[in-house]
């Protein structure tokens, strides 16, 4: 008899130490669904750097960086004409002679020469002194069979007349630089190839950089301009290879995303109260710039733009404030507690035990 009642006794003890347990490790566990909009956004704004008027603010960035890459050189046919510099005179008549560009002339070496630019040579004076200039000249063909030291120069042209004897030209030093070969370099197609590749990694390197540096604002694609200074080319090394460098500043127009997400709100949402919200894919919206080509990023004082996207607007909760609101709140005040709460969509709770 007194064995079994120590049996039911236990026994109750164990279901006591059960509930015990499960009123000391109980919980709530709400999942809730915010209230949530769709639409779908093609609207033409305006925005203004002047934020004292009644418009959407912008604000400006710029950022500079260089990028660089390693080419080998390309080996090339390499020609370059010998060039000078030679005295004219006119000994032929008191009035001056004009040559056009390219005029040939011919050495006392056999060779044929050009004049680089127009010249005007004077006449002889009234004592019968030779008018006399200067211009540069360059050999009709390359090589170094063009190079020479001090000659004398006739006026092919005037081959046949009595102006050849009277028309003449010396040497002002010697005559250089002509030269057949091959040589290493960077080929105009390598220089750009490497120009465009290099203009795309900065352009990707600053939006990502002025983007992670300015935390509540966004940059688009669009709104973005990438000025760059000519490539420069590096010493050639010993393995033949130089170091191409590209060095560009990209100019941004940005939104201060908050700003930005109410002012869509308020253009597409019946009686929006300023409510807090959010767009969890502003930053994917198409941006078109009106008139990109002619703005001047340094003297932008307004903007007319176009945005454009399927957009969820999704409402903000306190979740700090919530969870305060419902602590150790009895399972009758909840439905009260909630409607303080219009953000929230739907509520679904679970209780333990």
């Amino acid at each position: 008899k007194y064995r079994y009642m120590i049996w039911f006794v236990a026994l109750i003890s164990v279901i006591f130490c059960f509930f015990a347990f499960s009123f000391l490790f109980s919980k709530a566990e709400i999942s809730v669904s915010l209230k949530t909009k769709d639409i779908v956004l093609n609207k033409n704004l305006s925005a203004s750097l002047d934020s004292n008027v009644d418009i959407l603010p912008f604000e400006l960035a710029h950022l500079s960086e260089d990028a660089s890459k390693i080419i080998i050189l390309e080996e090339k046919d390499f020609k370059e004409n010998a060039k000078g510099r030679i005295i004219l005179y006119n000994k032929f008549s008191l009035s001056p002679q004009t040559l056009s560009i390219d005029t040939r002339l011919e050495g006392s070496n056999g060779k044929i020469y050009k004049t680089r630019t127009k010249v005007l040579i004077p006449g002889m004076n009234k004592n019968g002194i030779q008018g006399q200039t200067s211009v540069d000249i360059y050999a009709s063909a390359a090589g170094v069979a063009y190079n020479s030291a001090p000659i004398d120069f006739k006026i092919f042209g005037f081959k046949g007349t009595t102006k050849y004897a009277k028309f003449y030209g010396r040497s002002v030093g010697d005559i250089t630089g002509g030269i057949i070969g091959k040589s290493r370099q960077v080929s105009d197609w390598q220089k750009t190839e490497t120009e465009k590749e290099l203009k795309t990694i900065l352009e990707n390197k600053l939006f990502n950089k002025i983007s992670s540096q300015i935390p509540g604002f966004l940059l688009y694609k669009d709104a973005a301009f990438l000025n760059v200074d000519d490539i420069t080319i590096g010493p050639v090394s010993e393995d033949e290879s130089v170091i191409l460098t590209l060095k560009g500043t990209l100019y941004g127009i940005i939104f201060n995303e908050q700003k930005l997400t109410q002012k869509i709100a308020k253009d597409n949402i019946e009686k929006y109260d300023n409510s807090e919200i959010y767009i969890p894919n502003i930053k994917n919206l198409t941006f078109s710039l009106s008139d990109k080509d002619n703005i001047l990023f340094n003297s932008v004082k307004n903007i007319n733009f176009n945005l454009s996207g399927s957009v969820k607007i999704v409402w903000k909760l306190n979740v700090d404030k919530f969870t305060i609101d419902l602590l150790n709140k009895p399972k009758k005040d909840f439905n009260q507690i909630l409607s303080q709460y219009p953000n929230i969509d739907s509520v679904l709770v679970k209780l333990n035990p």
